[in-house]
């Protein structure tokens, strides 16, 4: 009776000890995926810093593309306003593929690409553009691995018991997948 009394200790012991590991587990990973969307959310606003800049310096050459401005200026709106991650991805999405248009109206004026400041410019969003795909990229990673505990057995029970949900990687839209249609902005 008294082997019996101590095995059952040992199995319940061994039981929590499983539980707890397995719950902070899925908190550290829980906690790693806001980690990572914080990274890239400072990367995004770097970006949204930067656009108003790049915005200023191309439109002072090129004001007849007011309507091209006008939008990416009205998207780095929209992107900085959303609450969501969800939102905030697609409206950023969006600006992805209009700031491209931007360097091809430059391309038009070769007074506007050798100077400083546009260059300059250029250089810093390229850097961002680079430091925000890494940051997707480790978004991407943290929530593959926070997904798959949620999602497999015996976390999965744990999971549910105590409401942890899959959370969304970062994709893109399917009308950002497609090249930026930049023809007639080198005529």
């Amino acid at each position: 009776m008294e082997t019996f009394f101590f095995l059952l200790c040992a199995i319940i012991v061994i039981g929590l000890v499983v539980a707890i590991s397995i719950y902070n587990g899925l908190v550290t990973k829980r906690n790693a995926v806001h980690n990572a969307f914080a990274s890239t959310d400072a990367q995004l606003q770097k970006r949204y810093d930067l656009v108003p800049n790049l915005v200023s310096t191309v439109s002072g050459y090129a004001s007849h593309e007011r309507e091209l401005f006008e939008h990416v200026v009205h998207l780095r709106s929209a992107a900085m306003q959303s609450t969501d991650a969800h939102t905030r991805y697609n409206a950023d999405t969006q600006l992805s593929a209009a700031l491209p248009q931007i360097f091809a109206v430059a391309e038009n004026y070769p007074t506007l690409r050798a100077g400083q400041n546009f260059l300059h410019l250029q250089k810093s969003l390229n850097e961002i553009e680079e430091q925000l795909a890494a940051a997707r990229r480790t978004f991407n990673a943290c929530v593959t691995d926070y997904n798959n505990s949620v999602e497999s057995f015996p976390s999965s029970i744990l999971a549910n018991l105590f409401g942890f949900t899959k959370t969304d990687w970062f994709t893109i839209s399917d009308n950002a997948r497609q090249a930026p249609n930049l023809s007639g902005q080198f005529s």
